[in-house]
């Protein structure tokens, strides 16, 4: 079973704080109110009622406030499509340190997230929340600190064929290379095991000078064509850096990407 680890970054982005609703002056009969917009039909009724979700509205500061937590992501486009879009996780809003299942359904929509056993180290099953389980490109896994109130965001996952984009614009397949050009830097791997290798130490890179107050952790895997002579000799180092030609020959790429706090 692949490991899951978490290593030291922060996430650099900026949301949009929403605009602050205005009205005219009032006329001599009060205004009439729009009509609330009905959500949309749910498939986990039994994992989150729309009570929850309305009370959870009503808790959050109105537009405007010095308390607005500005929405990660803004929800999809209505147009067709394969859902193919890439999407950019900011710690912030939906992925901040202190959000939740009922979070996501009211950024996402309650159709769209579910919470079920995902796979976990050693071959175990672990409880988590999943954006778009339907869609392999669009799907993203988020473990809690407390998993009975499914709230304060642990760990966030990308992996398989999600299309998801991570802090500082990294995305499943990147070239090793490629990261560390984003780091500003060479960088610490492990050994590359039957999993692959792991980012150990930034040092002192970009990849730890981030806002968000999130870090960051990838993990890479060598090409399926890279010399078996290269693989066993490096599955043993002690130590490597991104930088080294070894590590190079075997033209390792990201595949799994975790962001946690």
């Amino acid at each position: 079973m692949i490991r899951r680890l978490i290593f030291w970054a922060l996430v650099a982005a900026i949301a949009a704080p929403a605009a602050a609703q205005q009205w005219p002056d009032p006329p001599p009969a009060q205004p009439k109110a729009k009509a609330k917009a009905k959500q949309p039909p749910r498939d986990d009724v039994e994992e989150l009622t729309p009570s929850q979700i309305q009370r959870a509205q009503e808790a959050e500061p109105r537009p405007g406030s010095s308390k607005e937590l500005p929405q990660a992501v803004k929800r999809p486009p209505k147009s067709g499509g394969s859902g193919a879009q890439a999407r950019q996780i900011d710690c912030r809003g939906a992925f901040a340190r202190d959000s939740s299942h009922i979070r996501l359904a009211q950024v996402f929509g309650p159709d769209n997230v579910t919470f079920t056993d995902v796979e976990g180290p050693e071959n175990t099953k672990i409880p988590a929340s999943v954006l778009f389980p339907r869609d392999p490109t669009r799907r993203l896994e988020l473990l809690w600190n407390n998993t009975t109130s499914r709230s304060g965001t642990q760990v966030i996952v990308i992996n398989g064929k999600s299309n998801w984009t991570a802090p500082r614009g990294v995305k499943l397949g990147a070239p090793l290379a490629a990261v560390e050009k984003l780091n500003g830097k060479p960088f610490k791997l492990t050994a590359f095991g039957a999993d692959g290798s792991t980012a150990a130490d930034w040092q002192e890179g970009q990849m730890l000078k981030l806002q968000g107050g999130c870090k960051i952790g990838m993990r890479f895997v060598a090409d399926a064509r890279a010399p078996q002579e290269a693989r066993a000799e490096l599955a043993s180092a002690k130590e490597l850096l991104s930088s080294d030609a070894n590590v190079r020959a075997l033209r390792p790429t990201v595949a799994e990407i975790l962001i946690g706090y």
